[in-house]
């Protein structure tokens, strides 16, 4: 998925405010869901919410108004009732890494408590995990 920076994105000293990629890493794992025919709105319609647990981030170099970003995700670890997304920004200009993150989403139902991936959204995931280990 690609983002352009628009001023809004950016803070006082002119880059974008780090909060920012909270955002477009939240977009772009429903895109990549999306691109793989699993809508987030129909699998919480069915009962399955999948919330942030845990982030890590490290920040390797600003962005700036008018840049283009290419968000890349990749799942890099699935268990039963939960799944951990690779996810980098990276400057199309010259190809620099800005963002290294890796996120992991719980799978809950109605009630907050964990409960199993559906067997559709685990194959996508795994499948997808085994090609990005090779």
């Amino acid at each position: 998925m690609q983002v352009r920076i628009y001023y809004e994105d950016t803070d006082a000293a002119g880059v974008v405010y780090h909060a920012n990629y909270l955002k477009y890493f939240e977009r772009a794992r429903t895109e990549y869901l999306r691109e793989r025919d699993l809508s987030v709105s129909s699998l919480a319609a069915s009962g399955y919410v999948f919330p942030v647990v845990r982030m890590e981030i490290d920040f390797k170099a600003p962005a700036h108004h008018d840049d283009i970003l290419k968000i890349i995700t990749t799942p890099k670890l699935v268990t039963a009732s939960s799944v951990t997304f690779h996810q980098q920004a990276i400057r199309l200009l010259d190809g620099r890494l800005l963002v290294d993150s890796r996120v992991t989403l719980a799978c809950i139902g109605p009630t907050y408590k964990a409960q199993r991936i559906p067997g559709a959204v685990r194959q996508v995931l795994e499948t997808e995990c085994i090609q990005s280990s090779s």
